[in-house]
């Protein structure tokens, strides 16, 4: 075998190791990735609550494709996305609720607390790493993107011509 050859065969043989190095690894991160926040699908949401802080729970459902609050008045489909959005919020890490103090991750009391299908999300304080806040699912709490806590909506219905 000539030098150049050997040479071009020992080079091949390197990258196909480092592709299936980078193969294996890229299984391994998928198999041990933290997740999202719940398993559906955000657009296949159709009832959500929100209450921010003290304020009253405000209940939307999702009928005709469009959202609406529980006393009739359409709301902004787009702000609503948002909110469920948070079902796909992808985790950064997981923890149990033990491993804190509710107080001091801002959930005794949460500062909002959604609802999605009945799945309850309860945000707590942003985190000191990062732009990041606290989530209770259940007995594990979540560090999410900071872009998932639940904001007040800028306008409170959506005016529909012919529709009142």
């Amino acid at each position: 075998m000539k030098r150049a050859t050997r040479s071009r065969f020992l080079m091949l043989l390197g990258v196909a190791v480092l592709i299936a190095l980078a193969l294996w690894q890229w299984q391994r991160d998928e198999r041990t990735a933290p997740g999202t926040l719940l398993a559906f699908d955000p657009a296949a949401i159709t009832v959500v609550t929100l209450q921010l802080g003290d304020a009253p729970v405000v209940h939307y459902a999702k009928r005709d494709g469009h959202w609406w609050r529980a006393d009739g008045q359409r709301v902004d489909d787009h702000y609503l996305d948002g909110l469920a959005a948070a079902a796909a919020a992808p985790v950064l890490q997981w923890r149990a609720t033990g491993d804190f103090d509710a107080a001091k991750i801002g959930l005794a009391p949460p500062q909002a607390v959604l609802s999605l299908d009945g799945q309850r999300l309860a945000f707590g304080a942003m985190s000191a790493t990062g732009p990041q806040c606290y989530v209770q699912v259940g007995a594990r709490v979540a560090l999410v993107s900071l872009r998932y806590m639940p904001q007040a909506p800028k306008a409170e219905h959506i005016e529909l011509s012919g529709t009142h």
